[in-house]
């Protein structure tokens, strides 16, 4: 079976597979997407999120904390 990697990076995430991609806790990640600064989008009830977003949202908070050293 072929998995196109473009399909693949562009696929939603649940909130429970963002837990173990960011090993955060729920309230954290709930708390981050009511502050606005996780990007998240709601489809129905439940948060969807995108890799490529989480990984930029990473980079931005590891060059904050790099810069604030």
């Amino acid at each position: 079976m072929f998995i196109d990697p473009i399909r693949e990076m562009e696929a939603f995430l649940t909130t429970e597979e963002v837990l173990i991609y960011l090993r955060i806790t729920p309230r954290t990640i709930y708390r981050l997407i009511r502050s606005g600064e996780l990007p998240a989008v709601r489809i129905g009830r439940q948060w969807r999120f995108r890799r490529p977003d989480l990984d930029r949202w990473l980079e931005r908070r590891r060059a904050f904390s790099a810069s604030s050293v």
